[in-house]
């Protein structure tokens, strides 16, 4: 048996309430197309409640449908969202922290 293949899949707009629909969609067909889904967030500007609520989504839904999910590329909104909200551990994704300038 051979392993299924990662899809990557790149958000690089922000994750809040105006894309909110669009991006359910979006993502719920994503991981359902992949045992394993790794989403970079590098490219989030601005993440809400809304766009948090789409990550809770998507992690639930991964670990109902016993498929992988990771997020890379933490952005600092997304990091920022995640450390606010004590959803680090939530995720068990390791976190980059750039050095400071």
């Amino acid at each position: 048996m051979r392993a299924s293949p990662t899809k990557r899949l790149v958000i690089d707009e922000d994750m809040t309430i105006y894309r909110a629909q669009e991006q359910k969609e979006q993502l719920l067909a994503a991981l359902a197309a992949a045992d394993q889904l790794e989403l970079d967030l590098a490219g989030v500007g601005e993440i809400d409640t809304a766009g948090l609520q789409l990550l809770i989504l998507l992690k639930r839904e991964g670990l109902r449908q016993d498929k992988r999910l990771t997020i890379s590329g933490h952005s600092p909104a997304v990091q920022h969202v995640l450390d606010f909200c004590n959803l680090v551990g939530v995720f068990g994704d390791p976190l980059v922290i750039p050095a400071s300038a």
